[in-house]
């Protein structure tokens, strides 16, 4: 029961970062496109955060007003900054790839730059995007094992448990379903990501 529970706290740490990173990164990445000198900027920034490691983000998060303290909530802030990344990457990449002759026929047919991106780039940069909530999904599992540090639950309660009483069998307890879910997440993203590549492939 205890592991059920960790795994559903593990699950919903996980599930409301990404959610909010794509509420987040989508648009950014959007923006990234059609603005190229202030989007880059903001790459460079999602850039500069993937590069600090994730226990030390956790503790510049823990003095923080409103963002920090101890608990789910600096845990939810840092998975989603790491999340950023991918999805706001590969929503410019798909953004780009979208064939240039089919903004020129939807232009000249009368779409607003709005009608544009809602109906015809964004449809079309979908398997990309979605491959960048893959990566963003398997990476927030992975560093969510660190939210334990900060008091923020999840599977990893049982990994620091057991390397502090150098118990490998209490460490697998939470490493093992931890893999576990991030396998099964990149198996079903990764054929939700096929499948829009062959809705995309059809139209």
């Amino acid at each position: 029961m205890n592991l059920l529970r960790l795994t559903g706290e593990h699950l919903l740490i996980v599930v409301v970062a990404v959610s909010i990173a794509i509420a987040a990164g989508v648009p950014l990445g959007t923006f990234a496109h059609r603005r190229r000198g202030a989007g880059g900027i903001a790459l460079r920034i999602t850039d500069a955060v993937q590069t600090i490691p994730s226990l030390a983000m956790f503790g510049f998060l823990i003095p923080l007003p409103f963002i920090g303290g101890i608990g789910a909530r600096p845990a939810i802030v840092a998975l989603v900054l790491y999340s950023l990344l991918p999805i706001v990457r590969s929503t410019l990449v798909g953004l780009q790839r979208v064939d240039p002759h089919v903004r020129e026929a939807a232009t000249a047919m009368g779409m607003t730059g709005r009608q544009l991106l809602m109906q015809i780039e964004l449809p079309l940069a979908t398997p990309a995007i979605v491959a960048g909530i893959r990566i963003a999904v398997v990476t927030a599992i992975g560093v969510a094992t660190i939210a334990a540090a900060v008091g923020g639950g999840g599977l990893g309660t049982l990994i620091f448990r057991g390397v502090a009483m150098v118990d490998t069998r209490l460490i697998l307890s939470g490493a093992l379903p931890a893999a576990l879910l991030a396998l099964g997440a990149d198996v079903v993203l990764t054929q939700v990501e096929r499948h829009f590549a062959r809705k995309r492939g059809e139209a």
